[in-house]
């Protein structure tokens, strides 16, 4: 039986060996929490608290603001010392909340949980809103919008991306070996708001003990199936993920609700699960910590708000100084300077690394080998892309497709003349964008 799967793609080392081994560990953090006010895609949350407040656990402390937005909640307890712009892992200032950790969590008194059957379709959706849950796989788009479309019962199919194909991220592998019930409950909760919808958990075929564990979980439940996707970069890319499944394209103006799909990360997931039926809102998320510059590999269920530096010195600290230090995995997450930084809702990964590969690389002359062609999984031809951006040619850059590319960055992977591909092609989509959103 032929694997499920997309066209190109490439098979870096994957790094997992690291840590997919190791248990979820709980991080207290110890100094300060900083919580950016734009942990997600649209407008900023707005503080609802002020200096001098002492918030508690699970207590709101800022508001969404307009349609595209999502609440902020404190994950100790403490007393607020600021509310002024912070550096996050992008290296810009972004206005924050600061709150001094009193270190005796105390936490508010939750909300009791109606009983599920007792919810509609709206409560459950105004509940994921509330708690403020995002896409948690890197795009940080409000999850209760995705769960909204225009039209449910066009909706054929609830994905859930199991896939975890960017390389060293292990933490995703981790929540589905230790919180298995949990990641079904939430799908099944998405898949209740669908009537015509069927539940897919779509795993790599690298991971055959989760696979396993899923099946024997699903096995009563008809309108849940686990699918075995090929291991293989970028697997795990929304455009690519749906086409695996049900060999439904999209492109780039389209959404995935276009295709009848709607598709949500496995920390979302089981975030849902807890916002509908614990009452709890988005707190908390797992971070992979790893690289070979790191002395105790490790996933961690890190408080949003927790500083970078406190994660390195539970994992160990350095056991080599890092020459590279990237926020996510290597082939989509970027380079940071400072671990004076705060994780967010869409922190996946912090990877330390004791070789710069991309820094030593010395660019050369395109060979025209093809090669660049072969992998692209979006089917453009990345070498001409990336000549039209680098000489500013917007017109040529949109009419071969530029806005095609997912950045995922195969191109830049197998181009023997080292040339940064992906990042100049990135560089003039953002561009592109930009002049659309005028």
């Amino acid at each position: 039986m032929a694997k499920l799967t997309f066209v190109g793609g490439i098979h870096p080392y994957d790094g997992k060996d690291l840590s997919k081994d190791k248990p979820i560990r709980d991080v207290l953090p110890k100094g300060d929490l900083v919580y950016p006010l734009s942990q997600h895609i649209g407008a900023p949350a707005t503080a609802i608290v002020k200096k001098g407040d002492r918030v508690l656990v699970g207590q709101k402390i800022a508001e969404a603001t307009g349609f595209v937005s999502a609440p902020i909640y404190a994950t100790v307890s403490g007393t607020v010392k600021a509310v002024e712009p912070r550096r996050v892992v992008t290296g810009d200032n972004v206005m924050s909340i600061v709150v001094e950790n009193d270190g005796a969590y105390e936490e508010i008194e939750w909300p009791e949980v109606a009983p599920y059957e007792s919810l509609t379709r709206e409560d459950k959706i105004g509940l994921i809103k509330e708690a403020g849950i995002v896409g948690m796989g890197g795009a940080g788009f409000p999850t209760f919008i995705k769960l909204s479309p225009k039209e449910p019962e066009k909706i054929e199919y609830v994905i859930v991306n199991c896939a975890e194909c960017e390389p060293y991220l292990t933490s995703d592998y981790r929540k589905m070996m230790e919180e298995p019930e949990k990641l079904i409950s939430g799908l099944k909760i998405a898949l209740s708001l669908f009537d015509n919808a069927r539940g897919v958990l779509a795993v790599e075929d690298n991971k055959p003990d989760c696979i396993e564990l899923l099946k024997k979980l699903t096995k009563d439940e008809p309108k849940i199936t686990v699918k075995a996707l090929k291991t293989k970069y970028p697997q795990g890319s929304e455009r690519h993920l749906i086409y695996a499944v049900t060999k439904r394209a999209i492109n780039s103006t389209m959404l995935p609700a276009d295709a009848g799909c709607v598709v949500n990360n496995v920390d979302t997931v089981i975030s849902i699960h807890n916002a509908v039926m614990e009452g709890k809102p988005l707190m908390y998320r797992i971070v992979t910590v790893t690289g070979d510059a790191i002395a105790s590999p490790c996933n961690f269920r890190v408080r949003i708000g927790t500083n970078y530096h406190e994660l390195v010195e539970e994992a160990g600290g350095f056991k080599q100084d890092p020459v590279k230090i990237v926020s996510g995995g290597p082939m989509m997450g970027f380079g940071i300077f400072d671990l004076d930084v705060p994780t967010t809702k869409t922190s996946s990964a912090l990877l330390c690394l004791t070789k710069d590969d991309v820094s030593s690389a010395e660019p050369t002359a395109c060979i025209n080998c093809g090669k660049c062609v072969e992998v692209c999984p979006g089917r453009v031809v990345p070498s001409k892309l990336a000549d039209y951006a680098e000489h500013y040619d917007e017109e040529a850059f949109v009419k071969h497709n530029g806005m095609e590319c997912c950045e995922c960055g195969c191109c830049s992977y197998v181009c023997p003349a080292k040339r940064p591909l992906t990042q100049v092609i990135k560089s003039m989509r953002k561009m592109q964008l930009a002049k659309k959103k005028k």
